[in-house]
């Protein structure tokens, strides 16, 4: 058996005690001069015959991209590819990343198991991979898997786009038993077919993989019901809360013997696309011949059916994890699935209209920024129109001609950054990196949004586009798609304004108050602090009192000490994610336009947390946890795993404990909404009632005025139920705002409309 083992560069890595000595090999680098800090193409002098080795460790993403095309070394890590390369990541890696350990452990027992001959990729066959194209086989298919024992079924579809109003079903991969899956095509599904797929749906469990696309596909083109299913993708996120982890691909890599089985279908791809000159965006997958797509769309299912007999088990033996997964996840999808279905209303015509003014914003913000002598300077002496978008043009306006001193942050090639954060340094002290600013931001709210909006419009004129539950460590919900909802501007009020009820209806939005704060409170169970949420008034204004022994009525506070009500904001978001005094002072200086000292910031977290010494003991308690152990479980049974906590490095030690107190009170907050949200949808079916989007703390739907405040009440209602950790007699605060636009009337007060 020949192994060679083969790194980017030569190093000092001692691979024989890390691979524990298990087998001999010959070690290789692609690039000879260890100088050299990133291996260009050009730098590889590697001088091997890998015809001659039964196996290549492949060492770190250059070995892995040069040897197979593969970019991603994390995903591959410790699995077989094209039956002879064992990619894994490198071990030198752990000294600043130690969460990679268990990756970096499983992937080097993987490595030596193949070698020896211990693990195996199964080969996929005919009795593996069926293709079906006739309707009297696919019904032979379906009885058998109506008949067959195993109560869960494996379901996958194959379509040419990503939302139901934008392509068709092709086919679709059934599994019912280990190893084994047939793909059908949708052209065999008769009257007789459908209904026997719909007792199929009735008997068993379906697993999806990622359900929320396929249960829109399934749903919107034949009506088929799923009143029992599972969620392999979900399934691993309970497990495994880092985004980007939960794909079919990287699980059938770590969870079956069937490793990166789509591989040919997408060698097959590429070359097709290559051959007849399509760009990637521009390919359907009804391009695939049936014999090609047949055995990988087949093995989707295999392969769900597979990853689901591993996690199921490993997430329902922890009843913490089985709670978040069943109570919370599986209903998060079916409701999901249900408001994407919905879209968020857009009025077209006033799409249009934004576009126009915006593009006469930056024209006048352009216009503005040519009459600098600076800039007419520029164009002088170089002989050219100075282009705002040109970072060589803006970084010698900036530093040569205006005489701005660079900040010292720089671009990935050594030059001079002049990206967001420096430009608004720079801003301090020149007008023209504020106009810079303006008309990237305008720029981009036109590029990004105005203009991508109105083309994926529907006839409805709703855009209907992606909210997902696995992508983020918290348990909040991300935006994704055809327009991320989670990133509307804020301060600009044009895209908002767009979104607009139909007549007769009102946009209407409840926003949580002050929620993080209040679910620490009760976590924390410091009564002193509840208290402030039960006297009711202004919040921030009521602490700022109680610290600061601030004399007059709560109402007066705000007009009479701004600074010392904004130190006392800052400390109540600040402290419970582990804000020192540095970072305090730096914000309430900036929020006041006071300058507020450390020595004064330090004072203020003591006396704050004199006031509410049981919400220190807590965070103390919660920090402590942590660092013991690495993880932390939310009040709903979401646990955050925080390997950095084992750190040498104490600030990525510190930036995780942080992350931790973070999580504990943004995820009940985030479920708070998200559990009245599913049990007001439920309730107000069938009325003139639907939410559309869920952004932030926000709840948005489109409401028949006559509606509205019944509906207002049931959400009120739904959002404020005690589930177990609410202020005795003072539940969360729900804010209403309601008008014809999600802007609340700021784009036609801006625009004068």
């Amino acid at each position: 058996m020949k192994v060679a083992l083969i790194e980017s560069k030569p190093s000092r890595t001692d691979f024989v005690n890390r691979f524990d000595n298990s087998f001999e090999f010959e070690r290789f680098a692609l690039c000879s001069d260890a100088s050299k800090k990133k291996i260009l193409k050009a730098d590889v002098d590697i001088d091997i015959n890998t015809d001659d080795y039964d196996w290549l460790i492949l060492v770190g993403s250059d070995s892995l991209k040069y040897f197979t095309k593969i970019n991603s070394i994390t995903e591959y890590s410790g699995r077989c590819v094209e039956d002879k390369y064992l990619p894994v990541i490198n071990p030198a890696m752990l000294a600043f990343k130690p969460e990679a350990k268990p990756l970096w452990e499983e992937s080097k027992n993987n490595i030596i198991k193949f070698i020896s001959g211990d693990l195996k990729v199964a080969k996929i066959t005919e009795d593996n991979a069926i293709g079906i194209d006739d309707t009297e086989q696919a019904k032979e298919f379906i009885q058998k898997a109506i008949d067959h024992e195993n109560q869960f079924i494996a379901l996958d579809s194959e379509t040419t786009g990503l939302y139901p109003r934008d392509g068709y079903m092709i086919g679709f991969s059934l599994s019912y038993q280990k190893d084994k899956g047939a793909y059908i095509l949708t052209d065999c599904i008769d009257e007789e077919l459908e209904q026997m797929m719909q007792e199929l749906f009735d008997k068993k469990w379906v697993v999806f993989h990622n359900a929320k696309f396929d249960l829109a596909f399934f749903e919107y083109h034949f009506n088929f019901k799923f009143p029992r299913f599972h969620d392999t993708m979900l399934l691993h996120y309970c497990l495994d809360e880092v985004p980007g982890t939960h794909g079919l691909k990287q699980l059938a890599l770590k969870f079956t013997p069937y490793g990166d089985y789509e591989k040919p279908m997408h060698d097959w791809i590429d070359g097709y696309r290559k051959a007849n000159r399509i760009l990637k965006d521009e390919f359907t997958w009804d391009s695939i011949p049936f014999e090609v797509m047949k055995v990988y769309a087949a093995m989707d299912a295999v392969v769900t059916l597979l990853v689901f007999e591993k996690l199921y088990p490993a997430v329902k033996k922890n009843p913490k994890l089985w709670k978040v997964y069943e109570d919370i996840l599986i209903p998060g999808c079916r409701f999901l699935t249900d408001i994407q279905d919905t879209g968020v209303p857009f009025d077209k015509d006033r799409l249009e209209k934004a576009t126009v003014l915006m593009q006469e914003e930056i024209d006048e913000a352009v216009n503005q920024l040519y009459e600098f002598d600076a800039v007419q300077t520029f164009e002088r002496i170089k002989q050219k129109e100075f282009n705002p978008n040109s970072t060589v043009q803006l970084r010698e306006l900036l530093f040569d001609f205006v005489g701005l001193k660079p900040t010292g942050k720089k671009t990935g090639t050594g030059a001079h950054s002049t990206d967001a954060e420096v430009l608004n340094q720079l801003a301090e002290e020149h007008e023209i990196p504020k106009h810079i600013l303006s008309i990237r931001q305008k720029s981009k709210i036109k590029n990004t949004y105005l203009d991508k909006i109105r083309p994926q419009l529907d006839m409805d004129g709703r855009l209907r586009t992606g909210f997902n539950l696995h992508g983020t460590t918290s348990g909040r919900l991300s935006s994704s798609g055809k327009m991320n909802m989670q990133q509307i501007p804020r301060d600009n009020p044009i895209v908002k304004g767009c979104i607009r009820a139909k007549e007769g209806n009102k946009i209407v939005a409840m926003d949580l108050t002050t929620a993080e704060v209040y679910v620490a409170a009760v976590l924390a169970e410091d009564k002193a602090l509840q208290n402030v949420f039960k006297s009711g008034g202004n919040f921030h204004s009521q602490i700022a009192k109680l610290v600061f022994n601030l004399p007059g009525e709560v109402e007066d506070i705000a007009e009479h000490y701004s600074t010392e009500r904004q130190a006392a904001k800052a400390v109540t978001f600040g402290i419970m994610y582990g804000a020192g005094a540095n970072k305090i002072s730096e914000q309430v200086t900036k929020d006041s336009g006071t300058y507020f000292s450390v020595t004064q910031a330090q004072e203020v977290i003591d006396d704050y947390f004199r006031q509410f010494f049981k919400l220190r003991a807590w965070i103390d308690k919660s920090s402590k946890f942590i660092m013991d152990n690495g993880f932390i479980y939310s009040a709903l049974g979401r646990k955050r795993r925080l390997p950095n906590v084992m750190s040498d490095n104490r600030g990525i030690a510190s930036h995780e404990v942080r992350s931790g107190l973070n999580f504990l009170v943004q995820s009940v907050a985030s479920d708070i909404n998200l559990l009245g949200a599913i049990d007001a949808h439920t309730l107000i079916k069938n009325k003139p009632a639907n939410i559309f989007a869920l952004v932030h703390d926000s709840i948005l739907a489109e409401v028949e005025e006559s509606y509205v405040d019944e509906y207002s009440e049931i959400l009120k209602d739904c959002v404020q139920k005690d589930r177990g950790f609410s202020i005795p007699g003072c539940p969360v605060g729900c804010d209403f705002d309601v008008h014809d636009d999600y802007s609340l009337g700021k784009f036609e007060a801006k625009y004068n409309l």
